[in-house]
């Protein structure tokens, strides 16, 4: 028994130094220095040790900014892209003979550059000189008035910022719930409509039960990807966030280590281990509401 205890282990030693050197070092390095006052990359030196770095970032009004639009993004777009890449999914699995060329007509905007896609965006959206762009001219049809969805009114530019970041993800969940759905034995199906079941309560007391792990493991990335979103933002705004007041947390520790306001690892730490406790913490819960909610069959 002990020798096969000391060859799982050996299996597993690859990936677990992988992991130490990869991730936990890092990250008890970035604990470190979000502690040590002052400190300077080039001269590896620091005048002081203690929670500075922590107080300056949490009163600094841009890195406030970049909590509220980061967690309205998170707010928005994970429940609007889950819902949706659901619903659609239900609809592909309803039309089999064409499924999977739907499948793959969903799937391309996943397959396509982040920036481009940000590109595409800015275009639709942005008024110019010449033009107010797709979206207002089809606002304008409507008899509405022009809005600036690049560089007007802050609900504007993160009604766009939502929009795309729902866009860019719900492929991947498309994909991942079709592949859900199929995996879901059809005598449910059968069985329910022998009983005479709507298609209502067969959705929420069949389909949504069987396909809860999925939906959780969709939750649970879905909230991660949202609090990392930074290139999202530079796509459509460009990499001066500050000044769009559209700046993400990930996008407040890049700028504080190579942005504008660089050369201070010390508040770029304090800002990264502050968002690793949202996102553990917000972790944490959807597992414990998942006990609950998460049918394993």
């Amino acid at each position: 028994m002990e020798k096969r205890n000391l060859k799982g282990w050996l299996y597993l030693l690859p990936a677990i130094l992988f992991l130490g050197v990869f991730m936990v070092y890092p990250l008890i390095d970035v604990f470190i220095y979000s502690f040590e006052e002052g400190y300077n990359s080039a001269s590896q030196t620091f005048f002081g040790v203690g929670a500075y770095n922590y107080s300056y970032v949490l009163h600094d009004p841009y890195f406030l900014q970049a909590i509220k639009n980061t967690f309205i993004l998170v707010v928005i777009t994970v429940p609007v892209s889950t819902g949706l890449a659901l619903l659609i999914s239900v609809g592909l699995n309803s039309i089999k003979p064409l499924r999977d060329l739907y499948q793959t007509v969903y799937f391309l905007p996943y397959v396509t550059n982040t920036l481009a896609v940000g590109l595409v965006f800015m275009i639709l959206f942005k008024k110019t000189a010449y033009s107010d762009g797709l979206v207002n001219m089809l606002i304008n049809l409507f008899g509405g008035t022009s809005v600036d969805f690049i560089d007007g009114p802050y609900w504007a530019k993160m009604f766009v910022l939502c929009f795309y970041t729902v866009w860019v993800v719900l492929p991947f969940k498309i994909l991942i719930l079709t592949s859900a759905l199929a995996s879901v034995n059809e005598d449910y199906y059968k069985a329910a409509k022998v009983d005479g079941t709507s298609r209502l309560r067969i959705f929420t007391r069949i389909t949504v039960p069987m396909i809860s792990p999925t939906l959780f493991y969709l939750i649970i990335t879905g909230f991660i990807g949202a609090f990392k979103a930074y290139s999202d933002a530079v796509a459509l705004f460009g990499t001066d966030l500050n000044a769009a007041e559209m700046n993400t947390i990930v996008g407040y520790i890049y700028d504080m280590l190579y942005g504008n306001s660089g050369g201070y690892p010390s508040y770029a730490s304090a800002a990264a281990i502050i968002l690793f406790a949202i996102v553990l913490t917000i972790t944490c819960i959807n597992l414990l509401v998942s006990k609950k909610h998460v049918h394993y069959s």
